[in-house]
């Protein structure tokens, strides 16, 4: 097992070890116009301002169902894996597509949405050196099941995609359930032929992941993506997506 993978645990308590300064606030788009019945709902550029940088910054909004999501909602990585500090992204570009836009049906019940990245290093290399990979993290809030509904629709439209074309090589898509991570959690995996930066096939294949975790109305959604086109780093994805969903438990505390 790699060193940095973590074995599966219950749901974590209110209360953890892991807190992050609170740096700014990231502004939401929460104006959604696609139906509740799983239509697109993730607007084409999101809406963003900064907040002056505050330890006493708060989410406005009711605890259910907020309408900002501060920037200290969102994981960052430990030092020795951390090539560069987290960075705003618009959710659009954060979202991965597979066969379509699986990742952005939230429907009329997303009440705030905002992503940012994260890049990452081998631990213990210098920063001099290329990055392994970076990884995209969305949330999103909603009002009553959205949430809930969102995963189940996400789940429907991953299995409706075992496979897609992407610049003519197939990419084939594996899904399967993470247990005793949030409310409920899955795994996807999509693997493609291996290519130079020109697209030239360079022998084996290359593969990557996206977590998506759901913590009582909020959903975050992890896609990473290796650095010019490698395989991306299942270890440091898991590890992310657990601290990730402590994260977002303990913001909504």
């Amino acid at each position: 097992m790699s060193r940095y993978a973590l074995p599966s645990i219950v749901r974590a308590p209110r209360m953890f070890g892991l807190i992050l300064p609170l740096v700014g606030t990231v502004a939401l788009s929460t104006a959604c116009t696609a139906a509740e019945d799983g239509s697109d709902a993730t607007p084409s550029s999101a809406a963003t301002t900064s907040a002056p940088a505050s330890p006493t910054d708060q989410p406005s909004g009711s605890a259910s169902a907020p309408t900002t999501i501060p920037t200290s909602a969102f994981v960052e990585l430990p030092s020795e894996l951390r090539k560069s500090a987290r960075r705003t992204t618009d959710v659009s570009a954060a979202l991965p597509k597979l066969c379509a836009n699986e990742f952005g049906t939230g429907g009329r019940q997303v009440t705030a949405s905002a992503a940012m990245t994260v890049t990452y290093k081998k631990a213990g290399e210098p920063d001099s050196n290329t990055p392994q990979g970076m990884i995209h993290q969305t949330i999103f809030t909603f009002d009553g099941d959205g949430a809930a509904d969102y995963l189940r629709r996400l789940g429907d439209a991953v299995r409706a995609c075992p496979s897609f074309d992407q610049d003519g090589n197939k990419v084939t898509v594996q899904s399967k359930a993470v247990t005793g991570v949030g409310d409920e959690a899955l795994l996807v995996t999509h693997t493609r032929p291996a290519t130079s930066l020109g697209g030239e096939r360079t022998g084996g294949e290359t593969s990557s992941q996206i977590a998506v975790a759901r913590v009582d109305t909020v959903v975050t959604v992890f896609n990473d993506q290796g650095w010019e086109g490698s395989s991306g780093n299942p270890a440091i994805l898991d590890r992310t997506m657990r601290d990730g969903v402590r994260v977002i438990d303990a913001w909504q505390s």
